[in-house]
């Protein structure tokens, strides 16, 4: 097996991991939501998923894109690639800086106030929205990566 095919089996096996954790994240608040009481776990759960599983197959599938394109001598000027990098960057950015914190901030209103405080309320409805926003970047990344558009 050459460099380049083991390097692609684990840069999907990484991208399987990531999306697909992300992904039950909505059906992990949907339950949660169900059972207000846990609410608060459910959040830490996933947090805790997040950083201990598909953020680092995030960094990981970098490393391993990167290192395919060295061994396969794909430039990085490859429009394709060149957006999918671009958008790699742009949610990794809104991740750390926005979505993180926002998600931080709904955990406190939640613990402080319950499910009807007002500050859950609206961090709830922001972490939504930047979850729907991070979803469709990520999927537009794994398109760019399966599609290779002219």
């Amino acid at each position: 097996m050459s460099a380049y095919s083991l390097l692609k089996l684990a840069h999907v096996l990484l991208a399987v991991v990531a999306i697909g954790a992300n992904l039950t994240y909505a059906l992990w608040l949907r339950l949660g939501e169900r059972a207000p009481e846990h609410l608060a776990y459910t959040i830490r759960g996933i947090r805790a998923i997040d950083r201990r599983i598909a953020n680092p197959a995030y960094a990981l599938l970098l490393v391993t894109g990167l290192a395919m394109t060295l061994v396969s001598e794909i430039p990085l000027s490859q429009a394709w690639l060149a957006l999918a990098i671009a958008i790699y960057i742009a949610a990794a950015a809104l991740g750390y800086f926005v979505f993180g914190p926002v998600v931080r901030t709904e955990l406190a209103a939640l613990e402080h106030g319950g499910t009807s405080d007002p500050e859950y309320l609206r961090q709830r409805g922001r972490a939504r929205m930047l979850g729907v926003v991070t979803t469709a970047m990520i999927l537009t990344i794994l398109a760019l990566m399966v599609v290779k558009p002219a």
